[in-house]
């Protein structure tokens, strides 16, 4: 048999080595604003074309280079910050492995503008495929511009798979957002499609937050800051009540390196319990500076995982000093403030699931969460339209007569429904007996036991069904606004917005651009309470920006259930608004489940309450 093993050649095994480091336009952005940085810019300028497909271009007025080095700084593993290994562990630069730009260099077109301030003339290189093809004197201003053009177009296999422009000019304003936040006395400035996006001069930390993240969550920072012999932790922190829906707005810095790490995640969340809701999260922004002897960054290629010499301590000084910051700005009451904090083992941080939870998981707790397979079952139980309008016919108080269902309607362990479910199901339509109101509950009482009703997620069921049939018969029922509200974005949210804005119209929002990633919002549907008409489409941005769908019916189907979920809004009823409530929730297609799949409404037999006493 013939020796089947064989060395790739050199081009083909740069492309697939610029696999691990470049996956799209964001990642070769990271690597070049990070290159300036490393090379002491005070000032570096962004400027993309079509999301960075076409082009992404870096201007940086730092050291430059020399010729040789211009060249060399292509050639993999060439590098000017490691010399030994020790080198490895006490890195403080943002690059240092020298795989960069010979990735890049692999799977772009690229020319490079360098030039020492000392220096009267720079250096002009121009690279496709790992391959030279020029390098010359050039006038040019001192630092150095770094231009890519076509990022994969000699992998077109990598390149049929980036996202929509909107999408991969997201993924580029979350790295800039990264990197520009670590370094408030650097300026940046982004162009995109000649159009500036940022214009962020130097200043502080504050200040860079709220040009960055926007004007309202100025508001909400309270400063942390703690120095030990162990590590310094400053940034800032989110006040209770600024908390997000989503995970988006939490930032954490290792030596201003922007990193992952969910168990320093779940220390900041849990300092925070008891004074957020389970389902929020909440703002941070925190720099952890220590001996870098005592992180190895050198674990994945994006460098945004770590490993601590001694993950538990640090969990208990970051818990501490954010209880810390919680009390002495007055939001916690009392807490505290020793080291000896409870420190979570990394399983619990994996399952963060409370003994409160599982208390109440133990005693019966009506609503338990479902597994995700569990509601993708109970979602698709549910999905036959014609069974629920059969059923729907025996719901209606305005029949005549009910026939039985008895025959029809199987008791089912997941549906939580006794053998007696299809005469419950008549008697939830006739029955006369008041409904009252417990909390976020509704109860009723009837001949076989007592109705129980979830009072936010029958509202959620009723406004997305209410909302699926306006974009489905394209009815723009629009509310005119007396006074047009003013949405001031970031420019990510700006270009989230531009791609909403079709489903929007459809749903009753009238909206239209003032300039400078401002908005007026002229008219909104109906549904929507009176001076939430901001608010709303402000946090269904925030849902919105982290969903990583680039399907148009993904998305909007994502739009409705999200915006469903904004407009429930529970109140106190009358028993006559309640009934009224009871009616339009079973007059849904699927009034069982909400749009999330969670369940709405259960029947508790007579039976199972004589067996409680």
């Amino acid at each position: 048999m013939p020796d089947i093993i064989q060395l790739l050649p050199d081009h083909l095994a740069n492309q697939i080595a610029a696999g691990e480091v470049i996956q799209r336009p964001a990642s070769a952005v990271k690597e070049l604003l990070e290159n300036a940085i490393d090379a002491g810019a005070t000032e570096i300028q962004l400027i993309l074309k079509d999301a960075g497909k076409e082009l992404i271009q870096v201007v940086d007025n730092g050291k430059g280079m020399s010729p040789m080095d211009a060249r060399m700084s292509f050639e993999r593993h060439a590098t000017s910050k490691i010399r030994h290994i020790d080198d490895l562990f006490s890195i403080k630069t943002m690059g240092f492995r020298g795989e960069a730009l010979a990735s890049i260099a692999a799977v772009a077109q690229v020319e490079m503008k360098t030039r020492q301030h000392h220096e009267d003339i720079g250096t002009l290189l121009i690279i496709e495929a790992s391959e030279v093809l020029k390098q010359e004197p050039v006038a040019c201003s001192a630092g150095t511009s770094f231009s890519i053009r076509n990022l994969f177009y000699n992998v077109p296999a990598r390149r049929k798979f980036l996202k929509s422009n909107t999408s991969e000019f997201k993924h580029i304003i979350d790295e800039f957002t990264r990197v520009a936040m670590a370094y408030p006395e650097i300026s940046f400035r982004l162009f995109h499609n000649n159009t500036e996006q940022f214009h962020l001069s130097t200043g502080n930390l504050k200040t860079r937050i709220i040009e960055l993240l926007g004007n309202k969550s100025e508001r909400n920072l309270v400063p942390v800051e703690e120095d030990t012999e162990l590590l310094r932790i400053s940034g800032f922190i989110g006040k209770p009540e600024g908390a997000n829906k989503t995970r988006g707005n939490q930032f954490f810095f290792i030596n201003n390196r922007f990193i992952r790490n969910a168990y320093l995640h779940h220390a900041v969340t849990t300092a925070f319990d008891n004074l957020i809701e389970k389902d929020a999260f909440p703002f941070y922004v925190l720099f952890l500076e220590l001996d870098p002897q005592r992180v190895d960054v050198n674990v994945h290629p994006t460098k945004q995982e770590v490993k601590f010499d001694d993950d538990k301590l640090m969990y208990a000084y970051l818990q501490s000093t954010i209880k810390h910051t919680l009390a002495r700005y007055n939001i916690a009451p009392s807490l505290d403030f020793s080291l000896n904090a409870e420190i979570q083992n990394m399983d619990a941080v994996r399952l963060p699931q409370t003994e409160q939870r599982k208390a109440e998981t133990q005693s019966g707790y009506l609503y338990q969460s479902f597994s995700q397979a569990g509601r993708a079952h109970l979602i698709e139980k549910t999905n036959d339209r014609q069974q629920w309008k059969e059923q729907r016919e025996h719901f209606m108080p305005s029949m005549p007569t009910m026939p039985s269902l008895s025959n029809k309607v199987n008791a089912d362990s997941d549906n939580g429904l006794s053998d007696q479910s299809a005469m419950d199901f008549v008697e939830i339509s006739n029955h006369e007996q008041p409904v009252l109101q417990w909390r976020d509950y509704l109860l009723s009482t009837m001949k076989s036991g007592i109705l129980l009703v979830h009072q936010k997620r029958a509202l959620e069921r009723i406004q997305y069904e209410r909302l699926v049939s306006r974009m489905a018969n394209e009815q723009k029922v629009s509310q005119q606004l007396l006074f047009p509200v003013s949405l001031q974005l970031t420019p990510a949210d700006s270009a989230l917005l531009e791609d909403l804005l079709p489903f929007l119209k459809n749903l009753g929002y009238e909206i239209s651009p003032l300039g400078s990633h401002t908005y007026a919002v002229n008219g909104a549907p109906p549904d929507i309470p009176s001076g939430r008409e901001q608010s709303i489409l402000e946090e269904l941005l925030e849902q919105l920006k982290h969903e990583s769908s680039n399907l148009k019916n993904q998305l909007q189907e994502k739009l409705l259930k999200t915006m469903a979920k904004r407009m429930a809004q529970p109140s106190l009823l009358t028993p006559g608004a309640a009934q009224s409530l009871i009616d339009e929730l079973f007059a849904c297609e699927q009034p069982q489940y909400s749009p999330d799949g969670a369940k709405i409404f259960t029947i508790l037999p007579k039976e199972n309450l004589d067996n409680l006493l």
